[in-house]
């Protein structure tokens, strides 16, 4: 499910991570919490990835032309009243 629905920019480094996170747990079953935990975080990855403007706002937050955080927050805040 994670590489089906990762966008594909992204594919590379997920089995990078993956194959290196298998390993290590066949060859220590302590680590396989590791691989539990890797796995939880690209799933989190598919969802913000996904969603309209992601990368834009990565790189937004790299180049420092973003919305401040204060601003941010507190129009989040707003949108939820």
């Amino acid at each position: 499910m994670i590489l089906r629905d990762l966008p594909a920019r992204e594919r590379p480094e997920f089995l990078r991570q993956y194959r290196a996170a298998v390993e290590a747990a066949r060859d220590d079953v302590a680590r396989y919490k590791d691989l539990a935990r890797l796995l939880h975080r690209w799933s989190l990855v598919v969802i913000a990835a996904n969603r309209p403007g992601y990368y834009e706002a990565i790189e937004a937050a790299k180049t420092g032309s973003g919305v401040p955080l204060a601003e941010a927050i507190g129009a989040e805040l707003a949108r939820r009243r």
